[in-house]
């Protein structure tokens, strides 16, 4: 350890002496830096016994001038210590960066430059002193990157940084953070932790692929309007096999929600039919359903009234290993807008040769049926619901809720479709 009077960039070299001479630098496999305002600390490991020649380099902090020498030390190693190689590290210093405030952090849940993850599982949170986007890479010997991107989850809020890290396999990793203003165009390196997992995580139990930096609520949902989440996380684990994120929405605000797994087994109708978007007035309600156990994706896209595009917002992780297998909702329309709810049925599948009550709001229609084996036109009650009984006719049938907005118009608008299929009601189950 060697202190400091003023702010001080540093560098090393751990090198087998032989003789008169330097042989290779050993140093970014077997030795850690930590440099924090006032000193440096600098750990080696040397990988075989013998003589070995540590030299320390450093240079005023900002500084773009060559490092300049500053002490040596000769190390004899008597035994070695066979341990696991640390990742590389490219960054030269682990912990946290030295001037880690100017960034914009005040705080870090974890001090020290290496954690441990006892079950292979490890949240890392930063306080921010200014909103911050962050973006973060894991390395490890046996990780690629393809795998590596399925191992982190990160969330952004207005004043605090989240990363949610699995690691798959069992010893060293390297946990690298980047951040950088919101109006700024380039990330810079804040940290890196060198993290040790004693006990790996289950490889199917990975992230989704595709996660966006805004996993959950917060910069991304906030400033496009979406306030009061349901989900604070972004990481829902559901025993059922379902669940409702909700928002508090601007009236000029529409949400659209996209349901993905990287690998579907025995899902029996396409992943866009076990989700649902209903749009109250002030609140958006984003209904999920699983047909099978995993890991998904949901991704929120939003849209004002003036834009003809939606974009992205954010996306949410939803875990459930207790094999769902939920029916999907009905096929839904682009008429299907604000203000539009299924209050029953709630399921898409309806079951043969039997009489199921529909009921729905639609606003501003004039006249709301269902086509099935027959027409029914449904009655609309003081409350604006329309409702009435319907008989489904036989397996294969294609049954439709329509709509007429315009009395000066002959031609219904479908806006849902459900599929009828046999099998007992015990079976049919609800989605929800």
């Amino acid at each position: 350890m060697l202190g400091t009077t003023h702010p001080t960039e540093f560098t090393y070299q751990l090198s087998r002496l032989q003789g008169t001479t330097t042989g290779e630098d050993v140093g970014a496999l077997h030795g850690m830096m930590i440099v924090s305002e006032n000193n440096v600390t600098i750990k080696v490991t040397p990988p075989t016994e013998g003589l070995f020649d540590l030299m320390i380099f450093a240079r005023h902090a900002d500084s773009q001038d060559p490092y300049n020498w500053v002490c040596s030390y000769q190390i004899q190693c008597l035994e070695p210590h066979n341990g696991e190689k640390l990742p590389e590290n490219p960054f030269h210093f682990w912990g946290l960066h030295q001037k880690v405030r100017d960034f914009g952090i005040k705080e870090s849940s974890h001090k020290e430059e290496m954690l441990v993850a006892p079950q292979g599982t490890l949240v890392l949170t930063f306080q921010t002193s200014q909103p911050l986007l962050a973006t973060y890479e894991l390395v490890n010997k046996d990780l690629d990157a393809v795998l590596s991107k399925k191992c982190l989850a990160a969330q952004a809020e207005e004043e605090k940084l989240s990363c949610h890290v699995l690691c798959p396999f069992q010893g060293y990793y390297r946990l690298s953070v980047f951040v950088k203003d919101l109006g700024a165009n380039t990330f810079r390196n804040v940290a890196n932790f060198l993290i040790r997992c004693l006990k790996p995580v289950n490889q199917n139990e990975l992230f989704p692929s595709g996660l966006s930096i805004h996993c959950g609520s917060g910069i991304s949902s906030s400033s496009h309007g979406l306030s009061n989440p349901s989900h604070a996380s972004p990481i829902i684990t559901t025993k059922v096999g379902k669940c409702n994120i909700t928002f508090h929405t601007p009236t000029d605000v529409e949400v659209m929600a996209n349901l993905s797994k990287d690998k579907v087994i025995n899902a029996k109708f396409p992943l866009e039919r076990y989700i649902l978007v209903t749009h109250l007035r002030t609140k958006v309600s984003v209904c999920v359903v699983l047909p099978e156990s995993g890991v998904y994706k949901v991704a929120l896209f939003g849209r004002c009234k003036d834009q003809q595009d939606f974009v992205h917002i954010c996306d949410y992780v939803i875990r459930c290993f207790s094999n769902p297998s939920w029916p999907p909702f009905p096929r839904v329309y682009s008429l299907w807008g604000r203000g539009c709810v299924l209050l029953e049925p709630r399921t898409g599948v309806l079951q043969e040769q039997s009489w199921v009550r529909f009921r729905v709001k639609v606003p501003k229609a004039c006249q709301v049926v269902v086509l099935g084996q027959e027409k029914t036109v449904l009655q609309q009650t003081p409350n604006a619901v329309w409702e009435g009984d319907v008989f489904t006719g036989a397996e294969g049938m294609q049954v439709k809720l329509a709509a007429k907005f315009s009395q000066l118009c002959s031609s219904l608008e479908v806006i849902l479709a459900f599929e009828v299929k046999g099998g007992s009601p015990a079976t049919m189950g609800c989605s929800g």
